[in-house]
């Protein structure tokens, strides 16, 4: 009866409705090869969702697959990549201002200190896991300020220690008014 229903409504994951309909097929006495070609499956499949049925009944509808590629990147790899996405490019002697997966993925394969080999894919779902975003640069001016590079990392220091406090800077300099065409 509950197979009926999976199969009838076909909701859900398409793997538990495929499994669904070679119970049935099966129980209704269709040959292997037969319900091989009706779901469009290796006959070696069905003979093991069978199986699978009749060891675990209901529940072998649902695989519980855990397979891929063992892990390759240890904790250690990833507080290195956390600690390096978080760093300005320029302190790290890179020629931009701003990080990519692309430009982070290529500088963690390359570092001398410690080489870390990460997919972009991978680099980004550790980024994301941890909030962090990459932001483009909004202004195509640079300081002249010698003291520059000491006031960001102040500036880094304190919006890291005070996480509860809000801040906000001033991205253009001073603004000057001028006409502009048109109505504004």
């Amino acid at each position: 009866m509950r197979l009926q229903q999976i199969v009838r409504r076909g909701k859900g994951s398409a793997i538990r409705v495929r499994r669904a309909m070679i119970i049935m097929a099966s129980a209704s006495g269709t040959p292997v090869p037969a319900i091989a070609r009706l779901v469009a499956a290796d006959e070696d499949t069905v003979r093991g969702v069978i199986h699978a049925f009749n060891d675990k009944g209901l529940a072998a509808l649902d695989p519980r697959w855990a397979g891929g590629h063992p892990r390759l990147i240890t904790d250690d790899d990833i507080a290195f990549v956390v600690t390096t996405a978080t760093t300005r490019p320029a302190k790290l002697g890179q020629p931009f201002t701003h990080w990519s997966l692309r430009k982070l993925a290529a500088y963690l394969a390359d570092n001398p200190v410690r080489a870390v080999g990460v997919g972009r894919e991978r680099l980004r779902q550790i980024l994301c896991e941890r909030g962090i975003t990459f932001q483009r640069t909004r202004t195509w001016k640079e300081s002249t300020d010698p003291d520059k590079e000491a006031k960001l990392d102040r500036i880094e220091q304190v919006t890291t220690k005070h996480l509860d406090w809000c801040f906000a800077f001033d991205q253009f300099g001073p603004l000057s008014i001028r006409p502009c065409h048109g109505s504004a």
